[in-house]
């Protein structure tokens, strides 16, 4: 049986999310006068990235809801005990920088093109519909999704097998007819492969070995391979290097 949809994850798959937090962190942290306290720009971007991974590690657990990880964010990196309004408000001008940085990487747009005919598309995201419905909207492929479906609404998060399979029952699709593209060689990779899905873990960078690598994924570096992964009419991409 060929695989009849492709459901996506967003940051760093679809949307270059580390450069635009880098980029916008970069301008928010200059712009409050805080840069001063780090012996580097990068000390205090990696000062963030920890903190936003640890936060993000108890969201995803269900210790806190999506609201309180962002505020919590901001009290930990500043070390005050601060309301939730002035938290919230110390990441609304955070996300103003952020937000001017937004773009998606060069391959998603050709490769959406490619599959348009061939494949059905959906979202599926440990972030919040609200988040990511607004992000897609900005970056003009929101269009291309029939579903999106996020942690924060859905109740259970990637890689559990149960976020997996909504995104499936969203498509009325059984697991072994979907592919899952996605940045995280565990929450991504092996949880799409675990749950049933044909797996496509895209390591850009290449920061990982293959030993590294979860079993049962396909790997790519880029998006260009993924219609051949896929079976897919179109000329478009090149075989998988990393199968």
């Amino acid at each position: 049986m060929s695989i009849r949809a492709v459901v996506w994850d967003v940051d760093d798959t679809l949307f270059d999310y580390t450069t635009a937090d880098r980029v916008g962190m970069r301008a928010h942290l200059a712009a409050e006068g805080l840069l001063d306290g780090y012996d580097s720009a990068e000390q205090a971007l990696a000062h963030w990235r920890a903190i936003t991974d640890s936060q993000w590690a108890r969201f995803a657990a269900g210790e806190v809801s999506f609201e309180e990880q962002r505020r919590d964010r901001v009290r930990v990196f500043l070390g005050q005990e601060l309301t939730d309004a002035e938290a919230e408000a110390w990441f609304e001008r955070y996300i103003a920088h952020y937000e001017a940085a937004w773009a998606l990487f060069p391959d998603v747009l050709p490769v959406l093109d490619a599959l348009a005919a061939s494949h059905r598309h959906a979202v599926l995201s440990n972030s919040s519909l609200h988040v990511q419905d607004r992000k897609l909207r900005v970056l003009g492929v929101h269009d291309r999704f029939e579903a999106i479906l996020c942690a924060a609404e859905l109740g259970v998060s990637k890689p559990e097998a149960g976020a997996f399979l909504a995104a499936c029952e969203a498509l009325d699709l059984p697991p072994d007819l979907v592919a899952y593209v996605g940045d995280h060689p565990e929450i991504d990779g092996r949880g799409a492969a675990d749950a049933g899905l044909v797996s496509v873990w895209i390591d850009r960078n290449g920061a990982h070995t293959w030993a590294d690598g979860p079993t049962g994924p396909h790997r790519i570096a880029s998006l260009a391979e993924l219609p051949a992964i896929l079976g897919s009419d179109t000329r478009f991409g090149a075989p998988s290097t990393f199968r």
